[in-house]
Order: structure tokens, then C-alpha cells, then sequence
């Protein structure tokens, strides 16, 4: 932890030490299930309530998925918009196309004895982001009117994990040397 620490004399003759611009990180996974593929799950109000709870005043958020099947994006919860978005997904690497991630004859690594065919959540998600940074300022993340976090589910329905990290300076509060 990067630390800065100024002591002061206050007029008790008690030392008083306050930590200025020291370094907070905080850690919190989100767990959920999904429900369906192509499935847009608006994050913010969790994000939201965990960069309040983690003393953060001044610094970022990151939010990550754990998944090569699922993204994290930035964009409008608008319900026409997200049908666009899986509309435009869905043609540029539809899931009934020829994959060869999707022969098992031939794939021979990275298997599980339930496999399903996924080869067109994985091309889907090499068009889109698996994390989303976003500044934090005054204990607030800085998202704008229409802005809104998602995980998307590209694959099928299925337990998930979300990392969300904060990262920055802490609130100031003073504590007593004696």
C-alpha cells in the first residue's frame, strides 16, 4: 500500500495523523447465472454499490469476466438497441455455421466431457471487449445519461463470475497515534 501520512498537532497537544493519497484496491466477484445466449444483464446498480462500499473516492473501476464466452461492454439499456445488438451479433458469426472448434472428431484439447457447440460465442466475443474501465470521482463512477455496464452472454445459460476491482484513493479519514 502507497501511503502518505502528514501529522499535525491539533490544539487537544495530541498528534493526529491523517492518510492523504494512499492506494485502495478492493476486490468483489459477482456470481450469477445466465439465463439464455445473446442475454444483455445490466451490472450498473451492483457496480455502483460496490465502488460506494469500497471507500474509493478518487481512482477506477474495472470490471472483468472470467468467461471466453461472455463480454463486458458499456452501452444504452434501450430494448430495441439490445435486439439490434444481438440481431448484428448473431449475423456476423451465426451459431448454426461451420466451426471447427465444433467437431469433437477433430478437437482434441480444451474439452469438457459436456461440451457444446460454441464456436460462434467465441467469434462473437472476439468482436467485443472482456472488461470495462471507468473512472470514479467523488466516490461516483462517471457513466453518462444512457450509459449502463453489461455482461453478455454469448453462449448458453450457465453459472458466471464477474471480477470487479476499485483501485484508487481512499477517503480520507484521521485515526490517532499515541
Amino acid at each position: 500500500m502507497v501511503t502518505t501520512t502528514k501529522l499535525t498537532e491539533p490544539a487537544t497537544g495530541r498528534l493526529t495523523a491523517r492518510a492523504e493519497g494512499s492506494l485502495k484496491v478492493f476486490h468483489h466477484p459477482i456470481h450469477l447465472r445466465t439465463e439464455e445466449g445473446l442475454q444483455f444483464i445490466d451490472l450498473t446498480e451492483e457496480i455502483v454499490a460496490l465502488v460506494a462500499r469500497s471507500g474509493v473516492r478518487n481512482g477506477w473501476v474495472n470490471v472483468q469476466t472470467l468467461h471466453t464466452t461472455t463480454a463486458v461492454i458499456v452501452n444504452e439499456h434501450e430494448p430495441l438497441l439490445l435486439e439490434d445488438l444481438k440481431r448484428m451479433l448473431a449475423r456476423l458469426a451465426p451459431q448454426d455455421d461451420d466451426y471447427r472448434h465444433n467437431d469433437f472428431e477433430i478437437r482434441t484439447s480444451n474439452t469438457t466431457p459436456d461440451e457444446r457447440p460454441n464456436g460462434h460465442s467465441h467469434c462473437q466475443s472476439l468482436l467485443l471487449n472482456c472488461s470495462a474501465t471507468l473512472n470514479i470521482f467523488n466516490g461516483e463512477i462517471q457513466l453518462g445519461r444512457w450509459q449502463r455496464i453489461f455482461l453478455i452472454e454469448l453462449d448458453h445459460a450457465r453459472d458466471r463470475t464477474v471480477s470487479v476491482m476499485v483501485m484508487g484513493q481512499a477517503v480520507k479519514s484521521p485515526f490517532y497515534l499515541n
